[in-house]
């Protein structure tokens, strides 16, 4: 750490003294007020701010920084600061700032790390979004097995002046195994030489990194939990999800939300308007593209529309209800890749299901539709064109929901990102045009 008292007397060099100050001073009361407060400083100078703390500070102010403003600190910061801070902050953060930082800026910070850090943040980053891996903070108080209750509650007392009361205190065995969670109460009510491994709970339910939110969620629920241990397959205990994480049903979730219909995982409701429009603006012209390739469909057939006015009252019904099926295909492959549920040797065998689960689809919402269509306007033949579109649709419906985020994947691009725009653009033209061709064949029987 920078030693003030070893440095020349410059008036830069006070000031950002100073500065190093106020803001320790600062996040003795409030680490988020601080972490605030940084994110304002020009990013090279809040890198200087910042490893001028204690490594207790840096931990809890980097806790509350914004991923993508504790990035740019890291990269306005020389490789010397980015390895001090990254060494000291808790997994999670580094995690979370690794990502926002540019390949090169990655790599460099990454080869000055130790070796048990470089491995632990690898880890991290190989879990995917929504995970119980991703959200898991890795800074659980745990005690091992055979330590006594006095010495238990003198570093819990001991951390509660420093950092507050932890949420859950674990007990580990051999290896970091979980084996029990201690209750306060119980270690108040113990004698203080007994042994953790006698007032401790054990049949702790953890989850394996790759659990959900869904999953965690309802854990807390079912269980009034504050925090979920996580474990890996055998028994290690890696961290601990907050009960406060699954609040508002997971932030990551909403990210997947925003990039799946063409917004930036990074744009927040007060983010700059340049910055939105900058994250918008490409996708909504690919999505202008593609909503020109469908309507040059319906300009083939425009005499025949102009011919059979009939015809476009139930292209949308069509085109609706297709764009309504790829999507609940969209969100189930989506999940799958993100728990990891699909294996490349899967592929094959989820294109063709979710195919046939559209043609079964169609076929059912088909038959009702076409005698809707029948009935309302008095010509069966209508209603087997419309029936007949629906049964297409739906069957491309479900390929491309199943095919588009595998294809986007295969060439490492993001899944989650844009699938919507390309999916309706898909779903729009095959709706178009079955129905239109089908309604051609048979022009003289829909007058």
């Amino acid at each position: 750490m920078i030693d003030p008292e070893k440095t020349p007397r410059r008036p830069a060099r006070a000031r950002l003294t100073l500065a190093a100050k106020a803001v320790s001073h600062l996040a003795e009361l409030d680490a988020r007020e601080a972490a605030r407060f940084l994110e304002d400083v020009q990013s090279s100078r809040a890198a200087r701010i910042l490893r001028a703390q204690p490594y207790g500070i840096v931990r809890q102010i980097f806790e509350h920084l914004a991923p993508d403003a504790a990035g740019a600190m890291l990269v306005a910061a020389t490789t010397e600061e980015t390895t001090t801070i990254l060494e000291a902050v808790g997994l999670r953060a580094a995690a979370d700032a690794f990502r926002a930082m540019r390949p090169q800026t990655r790599d460099a910070a990454l080869a000055n790390l130790s070796e048990e850090r470089k491995h632990k943040l690898r880890e991290h980053l190989a879990f995917p979004e929504g995970s119980a891996g991703r959200m898991m903070r890795t800074d659980v108080t745990t005690f091992q097995e055979g330590t006594k209750v006095r010495h238990v509650v003198a570093k819990l007392r001991h951390l509660a002046v420093k950092n507050g009361p932890p949420g859950y205190v674990y007990v580990v065995g051999a290896g970091n195994r979980l084996k029990g969670v201690l209750m306060m109460r119980d270690l108040l009510l113990a004698r203080p030489d007994e042994a953790v491994e006698a007032v401790m709970k054990t049949g702790v339910t953890a989850v394996a990194p790759f659990a959900d939110t869904e999953t965690l969620s309802d854990l807390v629920r079912s269980r009034n939990l504050l925090a979920v241990p996580v474990a890996d397959a055998d028994g290690r205990l890696l961290g601990a999800v907050r009960a406060s994480e699954l609040a508002d049903g997971g932030e990551a979730a909403a990210e997947d939300l925003q990039v799946i219909f063409g917004g930036g995982s990074d744009e927040r409701v007060n983010s700059p308007a340049g910055f939105k429009v900058a994250q918008r603006l490409p996708w909504l012209y690919v999505n202008l593209l593609t909503a020109f390739l469908a309507g040059s469909v319906i300009a083939l057939f425009e005499d025949l529309i102009a011919r059979v006015a009939v015809l476009a009252i139930f292209l949308p019904v069509v085109a609706g209800q297709s764009g309504n099926a790829g999507t609940q295909t969209l969100a189930v492959l989506l999940r799958g890749l993100v728990m990891r549920e699909v294996q490349p040797d899967d592929t094959r065998g989820v294109i063709v299901r979710e195919t046939l689960v559209g043609f079964i689809n169609g076929v059912a919402i088909g038959l009702v539709t076409g005698v809707i269509a029948w009935l309302w306007k008095g010509n069966a033949v209508l209603g087997g064109v419309v029936a007949g579109a629906m049964v297409c649709a739906l069957g491309a419906a479900g390929f491309a929901g199943a095919a588009i985020p595998l294809l986007m994947k295969r060439f490492g691009l993001d899944p989650a990102q844009s699938s919507g725009i390309f999916l309706t653009t898909v779903t729009d033209i095959v709706s178009f045009f079955s129905m239109l061709a089908f309604a051609s064949m048979l022009e003289g029987r829909l007058r």
